[in-house]
């Protein structure tokens, strides 16, 4: 499955689900990193946190029709998302991945 913003641009070729309690309360806490081109969906989750973990990160929190309400770039170990109204999925990839191209409107689809 392949993470598209914008139908031009490819934010992940590969896309790890966590749409179950126990693997959105594990996350990637302890991994030492992220492949590029990877990227993790978390669904339900209006928020996130990056306790236990050892690399930073950019964050997509969606609407239910993916469009983007709220981008984070670069979000360090340690640190609390703020809670996104009504965000229903949240996507975490490696930090640098968006590069400031993905803003609040814009359009994420799942190929």
């Amino acid at each position: 499955m392949k993470c598209v913003l914008e139908n031009t641009i490819v934010l992940a070729d590969k896309v790890e689900l966590a749409h179950s309690f126990f693997k959105r309360l594990k996350g990637l806490m302890f991994r030492r990193g992220m492949e590029a081109g990877s990227m993790m969906s978390l669904a339900p989750c209006p928020q996130i946190h990056t306790c236990f973990m050892k690399f930073s990160l950019d964050v997509l929190f969606l609407s239910e029709d993916g469009t983007i309400l709220h981008v984070i770039e670069n979000m360090r170990p340690w640190r609390l998302s703020p809670i996104v109204r009504h965000a229903v999925q949240t996507l975490e990839m490696p930090a640098g991945t968006l590069k400031g191209r993905a803003k609040v409107g814009h359009r994420i689809d799942f190929q």
